[in-house]
């Protein structure tokens, strides 16, 4: 419904925009730095700060690295890290079996950030595409991806995670059936307090390029993945989607990528009412960037912009590479 509004001159809607500060008393939405979750990438090595070259500003850090990184994020009052790993080509393969190796990167991070900073959330991804000679989200036989034969690899992957001290799992693999699977492992091993986000409505977009960059997949990816990610031309079907994952026990939902599915964040929020996040991924990440370092675009404008809009959508919070730079802005009160 509209809301009405007296005709002109008896109502001018330029009263409540002549200043910062009536515009600030009568915003609809606002950012905080407890809207965000700042993704991190983690490689092998000490003492190593790598930068992503499709991602400038981002970096792969080594596990002590990881740490000062986290320790950043807490200071500015976000709440949670999200953590992938750059796996190295010989650990890769067919069997992803170092999805599920207790000493993996993410898990050796995890823990070191939970020994620092026991108080900051750690969240880590459920899928194997970092681990998968094929480069995909799930076990792949003569060229399928295979759904049910997958469910068995993603539960032990997040068994090792809910051991290594992870808060919450983020089911990125969108194979059908994995949020029951993961969320019944859980209360069978007494992990029944780590919540589950689930990338319910992921789309087979072309924006996740840079990520596939910053965590070595680009190269080892044979196909696309538009068998299991959903087609971006559908919305009806991201609510069923949703709707299976909450069933099945997720706690939140995700919508990935973020800003071209701003529709799709909208009506999830608006028809199921629980805890909704969006993504903005990678390619949303560079594009905005790149336009910047050309002269074409205000750089902070356009990121505060970006991110108050996933608020503006319904979004409860947002995964962003922009989350520590955003969290400096609103401390030093310039902009939210």
């Amino acid at each position: 419904m509209i809301p009405t509004v007296a005709p002109y001159p008896l109502g001018r809607s330029r009263r409540l925009r002549r200043n910062a500060a009536i515009r600030d008393m009568v915003r609809e939405a606002s950012l905080a730095s407890s809207d965000l979750i700042w993704p991190l990438f983690v490689r092998e090595g000490e003492n190593v700060a790598e930068p992503v070259p499709s991602m400038p500003g981002v970096f792969r850090h080594s596990v002590d690295r990881i740490v000062a990184e986290a320790e950043r994020a807490l200071a500015l009052g976000i709440p949670a890290v999200a953590l992938f790993p750059y796996t190295p080509d010989h650990r890769r393969s067919c069997d992803c079996a170092e999805a599920w190796n207790p000493d993996n990167l993410v898990n050796r991070a995890t823990r070191a950030i939970k020994r620092a900073l026991p108080e900051l959330l750690v969240m880590l991804d459920v899928a194997l595409d970092p681990y998968n000679a094929d480069g995909h989200d799930g076990i792949v036989k003569d060229g399928i991806v295979l759904n049910d034969e997958t469910l068995d690899a993603l539960e032990r992957q997040a068994l090792v995670q809910a051991e290594a001290g992870a808060d919450i799992l983020g089911p990125s693999d969108m194979m059908d059936g994995r949020i029951r699977r993961i969320r019944e492992a859980l209360e069978r091993r007494g992990f029944e307090d780590v919540a589950i986000l689930s990338y319910a409505a992921k789309y087979a977009s072309a924006f996740y390029g840079p990520f596939r960059d910053a965590v070595g997949a680009s190269g080892a990816l044979k196909g696309d993945k538009k068998t299991y990610q959903m087609d971006p031309g559908n919305s009806d079907e991201a609510l069923r989607e949703v709707r299976r994952d909450i069933e099945e026990g997720a706690d939140m939902v995700m919508v990935k990528p973020g800003m071209p599915y701003l529709d799709i964040c909208r009506r999830v929020k608006e028809t199921f009412g629980v805890p909704t996040f969006a993504y903005q991924v990678s390619g949303e990440y560079a594009m905005i960037m790149a336009a910047a370092q050309n002269g074409w675009i205000d750089e902070e404008a356009a990121m505060m912009e970006s991110v108050l809009a996933f608020r503006r959508a319904g979004c409860d919070g947002v995964l962003t590479y922009f989350a520590p730079r955003i969290a400096e802005r609103l401390r030093a009160g310039m902009g939210g």
